[in-house]
């Protein structure tokens, strides 16, 4: 009996050691298969140079709004990660890293580079989504009941509307991409030097009365779009063609006319109006504004109000133009990569929760404070969004020469909405406030530059290589008549030279 119940304990213990063991080896996968809560999700994000909050705020940077402080003590990284901690239970860290262009982000994808949430620009989201890099959001991230789910619940209506309606393949951007900042293209100008009507139109480019005082953008889609503005400026701006009922489609294909026809006549007025160019620049405008070097140039709006800004803090004051022909409509957004991503679910998770966690109001205003665009998130129900663009526009009580400053279509959707029309110095119509949130008539005439297909494109960069460098068909006859002279004569020589050479060894 005994000895029965010995290898009864016997077969016990090895029963045990053997499901203990199974029991490690299982949780041991488990951990290295990235799903243990005790492993933190390594979440790779990259996004343009300066443009997330850093933090570091000085104590009289603080945003007193009447609901609340705001205030940047750690960067939004290092917040991101304590609040899904807090939020999940489970450590994230964020290996982040920044890109300087569109094109070198995706020089950096194709070369191999991983990430698992990226920054690009409209264009480069389209250019991903029609080439299959990209996961879609899940559905639960579009879920309002989601008290987490900060960016479907604050989007602008309006932004939103843009990514539902626009396509890809078929495919809404929205389901890709989640926007980041937002906003318009336009003239930043001196007005002692330069009148308002003259900075209203793409034709300031070709304008000899800023001869060789304006630059425009060393890109070729930025100045392909205000040329075909120029050009077309007589179309665009005919009354029956804003008139017509399906006006806005009509401006889409115009502004995005990539025939033959229209890249030769782009090219023509560039190359006609580098001659009256300071120069074609990447990032130099904003200080040659400031300085004075030049009295206009070509900008985004969020380096427009910069440049408004630091101007204004030497009592130097500038203003910002949209041309009446159309303005470009350009956005940042948020998308993940499959190749990061790839079947990882808790990955993907963290990924939708840091576009999340950026597009709390809050975290929005930090945004906006600290890299000076506009975030696509107008609250929802938070109304500190809003808050903040009183906290810096409003006109004062006793102030003179205010008026009323819709913003209704960005908020609500409804441009005519009376909660949201803002009382603001005159003078900001023209300024900081028009550059950020344009008047309804500006996003009315507003057209999205879209991504062109392979020999779309190779004809607009053999444009802008022409524009840039050199065209044969640019040099005057003249010069022609004397470089072959030249030609001519070095030939002649040369043969010259050598039967005589030739000669003199017979001899």
């Amino acid at each position: 009996m005994m000895k029965k119940i010995k290898q009864v304990l016997a077969l016990t213990v090895v029963t045990a050691v053997v499901l203990g063991a199974f029991i490690s080896d299982s949780v041991t996968a488990f951990a290295m298969d990235g799903e243990s809560t005790d492993q933190p999700i390594v979440l790779r994000v990259c996004n343009w140079e300066e443009y997330i909050d850093e933090g570091d705020w000085e104590d009289d940077e603080v945003i007193d709004l009447d609901s609340g402080d705001i205030f940047g003590e750690n960067s939004l990284v290092e917040d991101f990660e304590d609040w899904y901690l807090e939020t999940y239970g489970r450590k994230v860290e964020v290996e982040y890293s920044c890109f300087g262009t569109n094109e070198e982000l995706y020089n950096m994808l194709t070369i191999g580079d991983e990430y698992d949430l990226v920054c690009p620009s409209d264009y480069m989201i389209m250019k991903l989504m029609s080439e299959d890099w990209l996961e879609p959001f899940s559905q639960n991230f579009f879920d309002e009941e989601d008290e987490n789910n900060y960016y479907v619940k604050g989007v602008s209506p309006y932004i939103r509307d843009v990514f539902d309606e626009n396509e890809i393949n078929g495919e809404s951007w929205s389901k890709y991409a989640a926007g980041y900042m937002w906003g318009v293209t336009g003239i930043i100008y001196n007005p002692d030097e330069v009148s308002r009507e003259d900075a209203s139109t793409w034709h300031i480019f070709d304008n000899e009365d800023v001869y060789r005082r304006i630059t425009i953008k060393d890109n070729v889609r930025d100045s392909m779009f205000a040329a075909v503005g120029a050009v077309k400026s007589d179309k665009l701006t005919d009354p029956s063609f804003i008139a017509d009922p399906d006006y806005r489609s009509l401006l889409m294909d115009e502004m995005n006319d990539v025939s033959e026809e229209t890249v030769l006549a782009v090219q023509d007025y560039l190359q006609k109006a580098k001659n009256n160019l300071y120069s074609f620049e990447t990032d130099s405008g904003k200080a040659d504004m400031i300085t004075g070097k030049v009295v206009a140039n070509y900008q985004w709006s969020g380096d427009a109000v910069y440049a408004m800004d630091q101007a204004e803090e030497d009592d130097f004051y500038l203003e910002f133009a949209v041309p009446e022909e159309s303005t470009n409509l350009w956005f940042d957004g948020w998308v993940m990569l499959k190749e990061g991503i790839g079947n990882d679910p808790a990955k993907k998770q963290a990924a939708e929760a840091f576009v999340n966690f950026l597009s709390m109001p809050e975290n929005a205003v930090r945004n906006m404070y600290y890299i000076g665009y506009t975030s696509v998130i107008s609250g929802g129900d938070d109304g500190r969004v809003y808050e903040y663009l009183e906290w810096n526009y409003a006109a004062e009580d006793d102030e003179e020469d205010v008026v009323d400053y819709p913003v209704g279509y960005f908020f609500s959707g409804d441009p005519e909405d009376e909660d949201y029309i803002l009382m603001v110095p005159e003078e900001q119509t023209r300024r900081q406030l028009y550059a950020q949130y344009p008047t309804s008539d500006v996003i009315d005439r507003s057209a999205v530059m879209w991504y062109f297909d392979p020999d779309a494109n190779a004809r607009i960069n053999r444009m802008w290589i022409n524009v840039r460098c050199f065209n044969a068909k640019n040099i005057p006859v003249p010069v022609f008549v004397v470089v072959g002279a030249l030609l001519a004569g070095i030939l002649f020589i040369m043969i010259r030279t050598r039967l005589k050479n030739r000669d003199t060894g017979r001899q």
